[in-house]
């Protein structure tokens, strides 16, 4: 019996590695390290505000003169946000990441030696908030991009990080600026950001994989030249608009309520406890709150914390008791703190993934420049009247004008729903 002649052997085809799925364990590491990232990075962001008394004593300053390097941090944070976004739409995250963790460094290290507050408003403005910058939004969009499912969780623990930066490092750059010294804190800070960050960073190499998510949450996820029945940019105005309305009212309590509790007698101490809950309280409601939004999706997210923004501001006016602002001001943190990550699960529903980066970065950056105008306009209303009642107003005045719009895409999304 003859042996059937054995059949060619070839080696097997080599499989091309397969890009992680959108929600894998790989997802969540990045988030992790995303995470990381944002919490260290904050720094560029709180720095000036713990360092503000140092500086202005050794510099000789009035205080107004010392509060313009925080200014133009947020100037230099807000704009270049959205360079950093469109870099990272075209290269992806590790660069842009990775210049703003370099301009970070440099920015502290040069500012540690600078001989006058011009010097350091230029380095906090154009080296240090604008590399701190790469560490929120254009993150956040990479973030969106390699989860579907549970997109809204993702998005809102990463967006915790920057209330987690305010937690941690005031208390320890308050404590290395009064046995250290300013400019040696600010020297250790910028070794400490590159030495810490840049592995991290190195880690996010691999590019989202390309995902298309169909209607989600009974709202069609319209891609076209026109959401909504919109242009793509009337749609992004109408988010940029409703950004800036949200946060002219967000930043009544969180940049007035110091001197709030000053005005009302119970000091600047109880103040600054009000603030630390109400920013810890604002953790907890951007994790509900992305849970919420894999549920119900982005735009019935906005409206609901929105909504609950504008309870929480009429709140502070019949009740300034100590013990009932401190339930306020918790109160506030819970309602508020998913309202601006809401902004990024929008606009992955109704924009091409290609785009997420420079219109996520957008839209932070107007919400930015939001609670600058709100915290500007509520110490000139103070000014104007003698008291803060017309402020908490005047909050509620721009938060119901972020409910309209909220509410006005919604329609238009149920309308287009029913349509199809």
């Amino acid at each position: 019996m003859s042996t059937p002649p054995e059949a060619p052997r070839h080696p097997p085809p080599r499989r091309r590695h397969a890009p992680p799925e959108a929600d894998s364990p790989y997802a969540w590491m990045r988030l992790v390290i995303a995470l990381l990232l944002s919490t260290i990075g904050g720094v560029g962001m709180w720095s000036v505000v713990v360092a503000l008394p140092a500086v202005q004593a050794e510099f000789g300053v009035a205080r107004a003169d010392a509060s313009l390097p925080y200014t133009l941090t947020m100037i230099g944070f807000g704009l270049a946000g959205i360079l950093m976004g469109r870099l990272s739409d075209r290269y992806g995250i590790v660069v842009p990441v990775l210049a703003g963790i370099g301009a970070m460094a440099l920015g502290f290290v040069a500012a540690s030696a600078v001989p006058g507050l011009a010097q350091f408003a230029s380095v906090q403005g154009l080296l240090i908030g604008a590399g701190s910058s790469a560490t929120f939004a254009p993150l956040l969009a990479d973030t969106s991009q390699w989860f579907s499912r549970r997109r809204g969780m993702a998005v809102g623990m990463f967006a915790s990080g920057n209330y987690l930066s305010g937690t941690l490092w005031p208390p320890l750059l308050q404590h290395f600026i009064a046995t250290q010294g300013w400019r040696a804190s600010y020297f250790g800070v910028g070794l400490f950001c590159l030495l810490s960050m840049v592995p991290l960073a190195l880690m996010l190499r691999r590019r989202p994989p390309a995902m298309e998510v169909g209607p989600a949450h009974g709202v069609a996820a319209d891609r076209s030249l026109r959401p909504l029945g919109l242009s793509a940019n009337a749609l992004q105005s109408l988010l940029i608009v409703a950004g800036i309305g949200c946060c002219v009212a967000m930043s009544m309590p969180q940049v007035h309520l110091v001197a709030y509790c000053g005005d009302l007698g119970y000091g600047p101490a109880r103040g600054a406890q009000m603030l630390s809950l109400m920013l810890a309280c604002g953790i907890v409601s951007r994790l509900t709150f992305g849970w919420i939004s894999d549920r119900i999706g982005g735009l019935r997210t906005l409206l609901l914390g929105s909504s609950l923004q504008a309870i929480g501001l009429l709140l502070f006016l019949p009740f300034d008791g100590l013990a009932s602002l401190f339930v306020v001001s918790a109160l506030f943190g819970l309602s508020q703190g998913g309202i601006v990550p809401s902004y990024a699960i929008i606009i992955r529903e109704y924009f091409s993934p290609k785009e997420a980066g420079v219109r996520v970065s957008t839209v932070i950056t107007f919400t930015l420049f939001g609670m600058a105008l709100g915290g500007w306009m509520s110490g000139a209303i103070f000014d104007l009247t003698g008291s803060y009642r017309a402020a908490f107003l005047n909050g509620v005045l721009w938060n119901l004008l972020n409910i309209s719009i909220a509410a006005f895409l919604l329609r238009l999304a149920t309308r287009r729903l029913a349509h199809a």
